[in-house]
Parts: C-alpha cells; sequence; structure tokens
C-alpha cells in the first residue's frame, strides 16, 4: 500500500507540473496568438477602388505614349513563319542521314 501512495503523490505532483505548463502556453497563445493569425493580417492591401483608379491611370499614361508615337491601340504581333513540307522533308533527311553516320561509327568503334 505505501508503494501505491508514493505513486500517487508522484501523479498529483507530475498533473500539478503539467497544468502549470498547460496554463503558460495557454497565456502564450493568448498573447502571441492574434499575430500569426492569418484572418488578423489584410491580404490584399488595396481596395477594388484603388486598384480601379490606378489601372485607369495606367491606362490614361499608355494613351498619352501612344498619341505621341502616332500609333493606333493595336499591337502586331510578327508573322509566324513557316516552313514547306519539302524543306522538312530535306532537313529530316540530312538529320536522319547524320544520326545513321553516328551510329555506324560507334559500331565500329
Amino acid at each position: 500500500m505505501t508503494n501505491l501512495g508514493g505513486v500517487v503523490r508522484i501523479l498529483r505532483k507530475e498533473h500539478a507540473r503539467l497544468s502549470k505548463e498547460m496554463r503558460a502556453v495557454g497565456a502564450a497563445l493568448s498573447a502571441f496568438g492574434a499575430a500569426y493569425v492569418k484572418d488578423a493580417a489584410r491580404t490584399g492591401g488595396m481596395s477594388a477602388a484603388g486598384r480601379a483608379r490606378i489601372a485607369a491611370a495606367q491606362r490614361a499614361r499608355w494613351a498619352k505614349v501612344r498619341a505621341k508615337s502616332g500609333k493606333a491601340n493595336l499591337v502586331t504581333m510578327p508573322k509566324k513563319r513557316t516552313m514547306s513540307a519539302s524543306a522538312r522533308k530535306r532537313i529530316g533527311a540530312a538529320q536522319r542521314a547524320r544520326w545513321a553516320k553516328v551510329k555506324a561509327a560507334k559500331k565500329l568503334a
């Protein structure tokens, strides 16, 4: 029985220590928890109206630049260059010949 009493005393002491530790953790959370919550910090930083004002000002700046240079509002993309079928066949045949030469040299080595 005395051994059991000692175990109970140790368990109560451990319970008190852990309770004190939990209170300390709770205090730290209440002190610092609000600083690390995602919702506490505003993520956007700018209202939609503010973004719209900035976008309108930027469009006006670009309109002024385009008016000065005399170009239209269109951006012309360069024409995509294509290759004829016969040119592709010639290039493919030359490439196959090069690889055949490399493979033949590898077999001899």
